[in-house]
């Protein structure tokens, strides 16, 4: 797999990259992307769950009448190698997550970004889950990064600080409180 980089390298952060992405980051924007959505509809056999006891994992799913808002994060100069041999590691662990090039909006203008959706054939594709299912399962599954419950919750709290509302992880991260409870 290659990706070319003419320019600075962006990566669209709409989960676990806008709270923790690994790589040093030149520029944070705000940006939205067109036709998809941010869901849980990702098995997690690695960070949040096991082979034995998945967890959930926040996927940008194909919607052609829906949008994602996230962050636009600019790679500083110098690292991108390091940085998409990083992502690649650490977002292609089981083939799920298909590295694609999309065009995000800013307040700035455009940008090309580097995103990572879901791959709806592949066997961990999960979409389509009640959201009371989605709350059982994040409640209890725990993985090499630790309980499910932590990701939701550290993705809503840092969609909240940045003004990015997503009502459905609202109320999924308050079951889950009651759950966890």
């Amino acid at each position: 797999m290659q990706t070319l980089v003419n320019g600075p390298l962006w990566v669209f952060g709409y989960g676990s990259l806008i709270w923790n992405p690994e790589f040093p980051v030149a520029e944070r924007r705000l940006a939205r992307v067109r036709g998809w959505r941010r869901s849980f509809c990702m098995w997690s056999i690695h960070y949040r769950g096991t082979e034995a006891v998945p967890g959930l994992v926040l996927a940008l799913d194909r919607d052609e009448a829906a949008f994602c808002d996230g962050v636009a994060l600019r790679v500083a100069p110098g690292e991108e190698a390091a940085t998409l041999a990083m992502l690649r590691e650490r977002e292609l662990v089981s083939s799920a997550y298909v590295e694609v090039s999309m065009e995000l909006e800013t307040a700035e203008g455009a940008v090309s970004a580097l995103a990572y959706v879901v791959d709806c054939q592949h066997a961990q594709y999960c979409g389509g889950l009640e959201p009371e299912e989605q709350a059982r399962i994040i409640a209890s599954a725990v993985g090499g990064r630790g309980p499910n419950r932590d990701y939701l919750w550290s993705t809503t709290a840092h969609l909240t600080e940045l003004g990015i509302a997503d009502p459905e992880l609202d109320w999924l991260s308050e079951r889950v409180r009651n759950l966890a409870r």
